[in-house]
């Protein structure tokens, strides 16, 4: 028989399920969200993801706005490889670089705002909306 213990603690009595949610995919998705807030400049979270969101994108605009090469690799090793627009061939990364970042070039931190919305239908979640600041 198994030893008694708290449950779902490594190494505490055995784990008899492991929570699907794990920081690795805390941190992909934090990716995904900051790379499409670059691409399309807001984007529609619940409630968890909100300050992170902003931490991590303020970082970012930070990144943007030192211009080096070693601002860029830190900032590639975050922003997804998403295409921005077509027409110009910009990848997220560049649209970063070339027009996110000269914007707020006179401004000291504050890049981006949060909206709070109507809960969300299904689940009563709450959604707020992350826009960078005009």
């Amino acid at each position: 028989m198994a030893t008694q213990g708290r449950k779902n603690v490594h190494g505490k009595g055995g784990v008899r399920f492991k929570s699907p949610y794990t920081s690795s995919k805390h941190k992909s998705q934090l990716r995904n969200l900051v790379s499409t807030l670059i691409v399309e400049e807001k984007v529609m979270v619940t409630g968890g993801m909100v300050s992170d969101l902003i931490k991590l994108s303020d970082r970012l605009v930070g990144f943007a706005k030192a211009g080096d090469l070693h601002s860029r690799r830190l900032a590639a090793s975050i922003v997804r490889n998403y295409i921005a627009d077509e027409k110009k061939g910009l990848l997220a990364l560049d649209k970063l670089f070339s027009e996110i970042g000269p914007r707020y070039q006179s401004r000291n931190g504050g890049y981006t705002r949060a909206l709070r919305l109507q809960n969300r239908k299904g689940d009563n979640a709450p959604i707020y909306l992350i826009a960078f600041v005009q």
